[in-house]
């Protein structure tokens, strides 16, 4: 399975203790959703990493060295594995349960795509109201009618 080029987050989260993505979720505090858990973590945990001035030399070494990449894969797999079955269990779904598997897929994207953005904090705050509130239009768009081809 090829996800294209890590991203520095992405990275340093798949070699990081998935641990902490399950700890976040099943140790959250009472009345706290799951996805408020995910996010705080994610906030708190791997924009530090992103932000940390080690991190593209870092990735640089993962995506230019096959078993660090193909290593980096498997962790990244096995974490959304791991959320997803932790999100599944929170709600008492089973463990191949579609919705929480994307869920899961769609948190561990989330530190990439804030990567790419000036302000990290605010591209993972949009990202879960996404999630949270479902795909809106941008600000001041509409549906596009669509050009045809």
């Amino acid at each position: 399975m090829d996800h294209g080029e890590l991203g520095p987050t992405r990275c340093a989260g798949s070699l990081d203790d998935e641990g902490r993505l399950v700890a976040a979720v099943r140790g959250r505090p009472a009345g706290r959703s799951v996805l408020d858990a995910l996010r705080e973590h994610v906030l708190t945990t791997w924009l530090p990493i992103a932000a940390h001035p080690q991190t593209a030399k870092f990735t640089q070494l993962v995506n230019t060295t096959p078993a660090l990449r193909a290593y980096a894969e498997r962790m990244w797999t096995r974490h959304a594995d791991t959320l997803a079955a932790a999100i599944a269990d929170e709600y008492g779904a089973d463990h191949d349960n579609v919705a929480c598997a994307a869920l899961a897929r769609f948190v561990l994207e989330i530190p990439g795509v804030a990567q790419r953005q000036k302000d990290r904090g605010a591209a993972v705050e949009e990202v879960f109201d996404i999630i949270t509130n479902g795909w809106q239009f941008p600000d001041g768009h509409h549906e596009p009618t669509g050009t045809g081809a």
